[in-house]
């Protein structure tokens, strides 16, 4: 009985994730119906949309309402702006489906930081509670804490795939989906529901209604960005956050300038290969039950520039602050200076959408100066774009320099993003810049060699040329079925090795 109730039941000790058995199990246990029903695509679509819906529920608990409760009011309401007569009331539906998202969104995530902020402009003491939790008090005389709101399980990326479903029937993109089923399971598709990638409805929406296709280079394909996943968030995030960053960051003033600039470097490592990691799973599990995501991330530290980054770290979120924010600002049509002004409002409020604090705020602003200060460098020295192209050694040195430089002003601005506070943020810069130590870095070399070679690795791997990655996820995809199955009790063999006693969450589950 107990067993059927850790299998059935949420606990909050023991979320469904990718790095646990019991996803696994999970997963088996649904392609064993899926192998029958999958040429079935009503029945599919609506198999997949219930065990979706229990994933969410394993994975956050009672916050599947507020799933449910969006698929709902968007489904409905982009019936409502496509049937339409006019603009004005194609306007209000569209307003009205952006505005219940973005206030759910808003209560649930920012609900403390803006009562913060009215309490100390107008010296009042007002309390949050957690209306939600006192609703289904009185449904069902369940005893939730209602004083303390929880940020439920991926409400950021569902409520922007959301958002833009409506907005592209607006724009006539997309006709509206007719079956509130199809449409749930899109909202709701369970690889990529939690963290992304933010899957466009125009994207995802017309392969619900195309025949299974899976080719054996897919199937493949697939294979090996799940286990390329796994290695990324076990075998290098997992173990050189719990063994170094994180103790580092939750006591910066306990550790050397040295120790300090390196948990920086690895932090950058760290949260590349978690969340690039959940990101390639989620591709893979969803490619094995026939369906196609986005691209999220393409080798991000090779970037030249703020701009290059942003095209190739978390794609999926950069091209919808672009086309669902930064363009209907006014994007570069409207002059340059307004340009910069477009760019940094977008950058802070993606900043915002991580998190509701001033480190936030900084981060983001950061990279918005980041991408300001690109423009005005490219429209001022013509010649830089030039040295981009040229083969010659003089410009492969100044492509190293922007290599360089770019990738230190982004792992500057990840100390905004992970120290615990703005006080931890400062005292991080000071100790490295004051406070360095450079008569200890032998011995601290030697103490930390094991995560500083798994950081090396990490980073080597990454900044491998592009041609040598296809090379060897080539030789994996043609190998014999017996090759990968070899190949993938290896990798297990060695995640079960290296996995720490306490499972780690993804980084990005928090926003």
């Amino acid at each position: 009985m107990d067993i059927l109730k850790d299998i059935l039941i949420y606990s909050e000790a023991k979320p469904l994730l990718f790095t646990r058995l019991y996803f696994w199990g999970f997963f088996a246990f649904l392609l064993i119906f899926y192998s029958i029903i999958y040429k079935k695509n009503p029945l599919r679509n609506a198999y997949l949309f219930f065990m979706s819906l229990f994933f969410y529920y394993k994975s956050g608990g009672y916050f599947f309402s507020l799933l449910i409760f969006s698929t709902i009011v968007d489904f409905t309401l982009g019936q409502l702006i496509y049937s339409a007569k006019t603009i004005t009331k194609k306007k209000i539906f569209v307003a009205t489906s952006v505005f219940i998202n973005l206030s759910l969104l808003a209560y649930f995530k920012y609900a403390y930081f803006f009562t913060d902020l009215f309490n100390t402009a107008f010296h009042t003491d007002i309390k949050v509670i957690n209306l939600l939790a006192d609703w289904t008090n009185n449904l069902t005389g369940s005893s939730f804490n209602i004083s303390a709101i929880i940020l439920p399980v991926g409400i950021s990326f569902y409520t922007f795939q959301t958002i833009s479903y409506t907005v592209d029937v607006y724009r006539n993109k997309l006709k509206p989906v007719k079956n509130i089923i199809d449409f749930g399971f899109y909202v709701s598709f369970f690889p990529q529901l939690v963290a992304g990638p933010i899957v466009r409805a125009a994207e995802f929406i017309p392969q619900l209604y195309q025949k299974f296709k899976l080719s054996r280079q897919e199937f493949g394909h697939a294979i090996f960005l799940i286990l390329n996943g796994l290695i990324k968030k076990m075998l290098i995030s997992d173990y050189i956050s719990i063994n170094f960053v994180d103790r580092v960051f939750d006591s910066p003033l306990s550790f050397t300038g040295f120790e300090n600039l390196m948990a920086v470097y690895g932090y950058s490592i760290q949260i590349y290969c978690d969340f690039s990691g959940y990101t390639d799973i989620a591709i893979g599990v969803a490619l094995l039950l026939g369906f196609r995501l986005p691209i999220n991330f393409n080798s991000p530290y090779k970037a030249m520039n703020i701009t290059d980054f942003w095209r190739r770290w978390h794609i999926s979120l950069s091209t919808w602050l672009r086309d669902y924010l930064y363009i209907p600002l006014g994007g570069n049509k409207k002059g340059k200076t307004r340009t910069y002004i477009n760019l940094l409002i977008t950058m802070l409020l993606g900043g915002l959408w991580h998190g509701a604090s001033l480190r936030f705020i900084i981060w983001g602003g950061l990279h918005g100066l980041g991408l300001v200060i690109h423009k005005l460098w490219v429209k001022l020295n013509t010649r830089y774009r030039k040295h981009y192209t040229s083969r010659s050694s003089k410009n492969l040195f100044s492509h190293f320099i922007s290599v360089f430089l770019t990738f230190h002003l982004v792992t500057f601005a990840w100390i905004f993003f992970r120290a615990e506070s703005m006080q931890d943020s400062l005292g991080m810069i000071k100790q490295i810049f004051g406070n360095f130590q450079p008569e200890l870095v032998p011995v601290m070399i030697s103490s930390y060699n094991k995560i500083f070679l798994i950081m090396l690795i990490g980073y080597l791997v990454h900044w491998l040329p592009a041609s040598i990655k296809e090379f060897y996820r080539g030789m994996f995809i043609k190998s014999h079925l017996s090759i990968k199955i070899l190949i993938t009790i290896l990798v297990i063999f060695i995640l079960y090795q290296a996995k720490s006693a306490e499972i780690q969450p993804f980084i990005y589950f928090q926003f």
